[in-house]
């Protein structure tokens, strides 16, 4: 996407933003502040935003200390966060430009941060724009200061989905960039049982897990992941590691784009039920050759394009709201999630990406 800067008065300066915090104020991905006509910008391809991703923000920032977050305070610089920045704004008129712009909105999504406030700033700011406004709202939440009670207490607010970034796909992982190794709060067992806790608190495929592509897993250990979830009943929203400038990652390569594909396709099999992880074909290096399915299976898979899309909650039309347009990705060729249906060429380009010769060509 391209943008320029900001002209609406909505947006708030740098020494504004310092000065407040949620809830009175929220901040907003910037393809969420473009759709509700903050700042001006185009999107490539024509990609539309269907869901409102807000941020809560304090002067406190967030006590976690993920080694790959825009928002960890050991990070040198800067406050983007999933590749872009994060305009700020107060909540009343952001509540305001929803109720314009509802038509196109088809849900709006609460990202938690782990700070002793956000438990109660959630409630307040969903029940604000549930009073406001008809439209589905999903919380990202913080495990680790997130109770049961806390998850009715969001439900009763409105809260119809929730999201549990457990992010790494093995422990040892998960407390090497979100726990010991980077002497962070957060604990691998805390996040599956507060997933399992939203699951039963908002029902079956009422809450998903994200999981980020280029850790250090091996693509069998990832497909193993999301079957997990999905045998819990929730969904996996899948995002590919992307380096934040200034954070103990900003070094790290983003992975291949043929290691991506075979987990996006893995990714949708297993959350549609085609088939589970342990009928893959993996080799000694834990890459997948084979989904264990008839070829026309997978065929079909790949001539629909759907499992390339963004993963992400719906609205009520059934379809992914949250598809936020080059959130994890530069816009241009080897887009990694697709933001709307991948046409004819991008299915072909997304065969040859694959890196499965008996797919290649067809």
């Amino acid at each position: 996407m391209t943008t320029m800067p900001p002209v609406s008065d909505a947006v708030l300066s740098a020494a504004q933003s310092a000065e407040l915090q949620s809830p009175e104020i929220v901040r907003m991905s910037l393809a969420a502040a473009m759709t509700l006509d903050f700042v001006p910008g185009r999107f490539y391809r024509n990609a539309c935003l269907y869901c409102i991703n807000l941020l809560l923000t304090y002067r406190s920032s967030c006590a976690g200390r993920c080694a790959y977050c825009g928002l960890s305070p050991k990070r040198e610089s800067g406050k983007s966060f999933i590749r872009v920045s994060w305009p700020a704004c107060r909540l009343e008129d952001v509540t305001a430009a929803i109720v314009r712009k509802k038509a196109k909105v088809q849900r709006i999504c609460i990202s938690m941060l782990t700070n002793k406030r956000a438990v109660a700033d959630t409630i307040a700011i969903s029940r604000t724009l549930r009073a406001a406004v008809d439209i589905p709202i999903s919380v990202l939440l913080a495990p680790t200061i997130v109770s049961r009670k806390d998850l009715l207490a969001f439900k009763e607010a409105g809260v119809d989905k929730t999201g549990v970034a457990i992010d790494l796909a093995t422990a040892d992982l998960f407390d090497r960039y979100r726990g010991r190794g980077v002497q962070g709060p957060h604990q691998w067992q805390r996040y599956w049982d507060c997933l399992a806790e939203s699951l039963d608190v908002f029902g079956r495929g009422m809450s998903g897990a994200h999981f980020m592509v280029g850790m250090g897993e091996t693509e069998q250990e990832m497909a193993f992941a999301m079957q997990r979830v999905r045998d819990m009943g929730g969904f996996t929203h899948l995002f590919s590691f992307y380096p934040e400038a200034g954070s103990l990652l900003a070094d790290r390569p983003a992975p291949p784009l043929d290691q991506y594909r075979r987990i996006q396709l893995a990714r949708w099999i297993i959350d549609t039920d085609l088939g589970r992880a342990e009928a893959f074909v993996c080799d000694q290096t834990g890459q997948i050759r084979g989904y264990g399915l008839p070829d026309a299976v997978v065929e079909a898979c790949l001539e629909s394009g759907a499992a390339f899309r963004t993963s992400g909650c719906t609205g009520r039309n059934g379809e992914v709201a949250c598809n936020r347009p080059y959130a994890n990705w530069r816009p241009g060729p080897g887009i990694r999630n697709y933001p709307f249906a991948p046409d004819a060429t991008d299915r072909r380009h997304i065969r040859l990406q694959l890196g499965l010769p008996a797919f290649a060509r067809r």
